[in-house]
């Protein structure tokens, strides 16, 4: 059964995420590194782990490594592009420091659908152009003289 990572919390999706920005070449990782990368406890890094087995998203056994499943492994690549669209969209298009963009990136990636998420990275592209390179410039400019 294929779970829709639409059916996962702001949370969950935290972890997915996490777990696939952490597994690397290898695929797999610890709960200890994934409490680390979030600033959570390992208590519930434990009860988020047991949620994804549930929804069949990640393999794990208490005390071994986890690794994504095929599933989690498509959702954490999306929810990751999504995460890496709209901070891209905070820091190349409307100037804003990395950290910043990071941050509101993370809160903004749960709230916006994919419908939307779609429209920004075409605009995005859209101002990757030629003429949006000098749309993006004076938008910038302008910004700064608000100031």
């Amino acid at each position: 059964m294929k779970i829709k990572k639409d059916k996962l919390s702001a949370s969950l999706e935290d972890y997915l995420e996490a777990i696939y920005n952490l597994t690397g070449e290898n695929n797999i990782t610890r709960s200890k590194d994934i409490a680390e990368q979030l600033s959570v406890s390992r208590a519930s890094v434990t009860g988020a782990l047991r949620a994804l087995k549930e929804k069949k998203l990640v393999n794990y056994q208490p005390y071994d490594y986890i690794s994504l499943t095929e599933s989690g492994r498509t959702a954490a690549a999306e929810i990751a592009n999504k995460h890496e669209i709209l901070k891209s969209f905070f820091i190349e298009i409307l100037d804003v420091n990395i950290e910043a963009a990071q941050k509101a990136a993370c809160k903004a990636e749960h709230a916006l659908g994919p419908d939307i998420i779609a429209r920004l990275l075409c605009f995005v592209e859209f101002l990757g152009n030629t003429k949006g390179q000098n749309l993006i410039k004076e938008f910038k400019k302008f910004c700064k003289n608000r100031k």
